[in-house]
C-alpha cells in the first residue's frame, strides 16, 4: 500500500447467504483512495454502493479480500480496536443520520471525541467548530427534534468531520437538503479533502459527483468504470441512489 493511501480495498467481495440463494453484493472490488482525494460512487439500485461504504467503514466484513484504513487491515482488529479506528480515523454520514434524540447537536457531534478520552470542554469546542464549518453553529444547544431534516443532516456531517479523522464516508449526505444547502455541504467536504483528508461519497446526482476527483461506477456488485470523466448517461438514467 502506498504511503498516501488512506483507504484500500483489495479484491473485496461480499456474499450474503449461501448455496443457490446466495447474493453477491460485491465482486472483486479493488479501489485505492489517497490523501486529499474525493471519490464519488455511482450506480443503479442494488449495485452495491452502500455495501461498499459499510465495508470501508468497518460496519461489515468482506467475504473475500481485505479492507485497509491507513495501512491497517480491519479484519485483524478486535471489536474494541475497530471502534477506536471509527472514532479516530474515519467519520461516517449515514442515510438515516443516527443522531441520538436525547443529546443536543453539540453533544451528538462531540460524542466520538469524548468516547476517545478528550475532555468534555475541549470536545465541545471542537464540536462547535465543526457545526460552524457546516453552517449550523447557532443550533449547538438544540435537540434533533427541534431541527429540520436539513439541519439534522448538517449536524450528522459535522459529527463525521470532527477531530483528526482523515477518512469521511458519506452515504447520500445531501438527501434531505435543498439544492443550495446540498452544494454548501459538498463544498465543505471538498475543502476538507483539499486540506488533506479523503472522502468516499455515494451519490446518484451528477452535479454532486462533479465535486469529486474521480467517479467510480458499480453495477451488479462489480466495478464497471473508474474514471475522472463525466458520468455515462446510461448510468445516470438508472441510478436512483439506493444500493
Amino acid at each position: 500500500m502506498t504511503s498516501d493511501a488512506v483507504l484500500e480495498l483489495r479484491a473485496v467481495g461480499r456474499v450474503h447467504g449461501d448455496g443457490p440463494t446466495a447474493v453477491h453484493a460485491l465482486r472483486d472490488i479493488s479501489l485505492t483512495l489517497r490523501s486529499g482525494e474525493l471519490i464519488a460512487v455511482m450506480g443503479p439500485s442494488g449495485s452495491g454502493k452502500s455495501t461498499l461504504l459499510h465495508l470501508a467503514g468497518g460496519l461489515d466484513t468482506p467475504t473475500d479480500g481485505a479492507v485497509l484504513v491507513e495501512g491497517t487491515d480491519l479484519s485483524t482488529l478486535s471489536r474494541a480496536e475497530l471502534a477506536a479506528v471509527r472514532r479516530r480515523s474515519l467519520g461516517y454520514v449515514f442515510q438515516d443520520l443516527n443522531l441520538i434524540p436525547a443529546l443536543t447537536a453539540a453533544e451528538n457531534v462531540a460524542l466520538p471525541r469524548e468516547l476517545d478520552g478528550v475532555r468534555a470542554r475541549a470536545a465541545r469546542r471542537e464540536a462547535q467548530d465543526a457545526l460552524t464549518e457546516v453552517g449550523v453553529g447557532e443550533l449547538a444547544d438544540r435537540f434533533p427534534d427541534e431541527m429540520s431534516g436539513g439541519q439534522q443532516q448538517r449536524v450528522a456531517i459535522a459529527r463525521a468531520l470532527i477531530g483528526p479523522r482523515r477518512l469521511v464516508l458519506a452515504d447520500e449526505p445531501t438527501g434531505a437538503l435543498d439544492s443550495q444547502t446540498g452544494e454548501d455541504v459538498l463544498r465543505v467536504l471538498r475543502a476538507r479533502c483539499d486540506a488533506g483528508a479523503s472522502g468516499l461519497l455515494v451519490t446518484h446526482e451528477a452535479r454532486h459527483a462533479a465535486w469529486a476527483d474521480r467517479v467510480v461506477f458499480l453495477r451488479d456488485g462489480a466495478l464497471v468504470d473508474d474514471t475522472g470523466a463525466a458520468p455515462p448517461p446510461e448510468v445516470l438514467l438508472t441510478a436512483d441512489g439506493v444500493g
